[in-house]
């Protein structure tokens, strides 16, 4: 940790120790189950991708009843979205969607540029869906504001917050 006498270093500092205070917090927690919520987020991002299949579907095929399915699957979503971020203030519900949706997106790209023997392209897209997996934790634990946690000036990024936060391992 860098410690130096400029006030601007020493409110980095603090917001630091206070953001791996709060991670240490949320770890003993018994109110919060993340190995649960890291099954319901995966879910979400399921449905998320369902909900855009069908909805091609329907319009490749001219099929409205894909439709109604998509409509099904909606409810589920939201109502599993709902259950992950019960309190979200603001866009954050709108953009953990989204987040989940890309990550997810970007996990299928990666397996297919894997198949294709494409492995360096592979694995920038398994590094990007994972950083944006990451971003869902940080809105989501409410642990800093994305543009705080950037701020830092630390060798810890929302990825390492992640790893300190979550093992599914964990039962």
């Amino acid at each position: 940790m860098k410690i130096e006498n400029d006030n601007n270093d020493n409110k980095d500092n603090k917001k630091f120790i206070a953001l791996l205070r709060r991670i240490e917090e949320l770890k003993t927690n018994p109110a919060v189950d993340l190995s649960a919520d890291e099954d319901l987020a995966l879910s979400v991002m399921n449905l998320v991708s369902l909900e855009e299949h069908f909805i091609f579907t329907g319009n490749k095929l001219n099929q409205t009843e894909y439709f109604d399915f998509a409509s099904e699957i909606r409810e589920v979503r939201k109502s599993q979205l709902a259950k992950l971020l019960p309190q979200a203030p603001g866009e954050t519900w709108c953009a953990v969607k989204h987040l989940l949706a890309a990550s997810m997106r970007s996990l299928e790209v990666g397996q297919k540029l894997k198949r294709d023997g494409r492995a360096d392209e592979a694995k920038t897209m398994f590094n990007d869906a994972y950083r944006l997996y990451a971003l869902v934790w940080a809105l989501k634990l409410k642990i800093a504001d994305v543009q705080a946690i950037k701020n830092i000036d630390q060798p810890m990024s929302v990825e390492d917050l992640l790893g300190q936060l979550a093992n599914c391992c964990d039962e």
